[in-house]
């Protein structure tokens, strides 16, 4: 299944690897694209991932769920 999801506080191509990398290590994540202009970040989701997962490991990342 693709997800989509909004992301607050990226402002560089840094912050688009850092959300990149902190997503793939995800277990059940994969084909992760970051949009920088959209501040979102769509990815195939392999099994059911816990939204509360997401959101704790980018928020550890630096940045915010939107």
């Amino acid at each position: 299944m693709t997800r989509t999801i909004k992301i607050k506080g990226m402002s560089c191509q840094h912050c688009v690897n850092a959300v990149s990398k902190t997503l793939s290590g995800i277990d059940g994540v994969q084909g992760v694209k970051v949009d920088l202009s959209k501040g979102e970040a769509t990815f195939e989701e392999l099994k059911p991932v816990d939204d509360a997962l997401i959101r704790d490991r980018i928020e550890k990342a630096g940045y915010e769920l939107g």
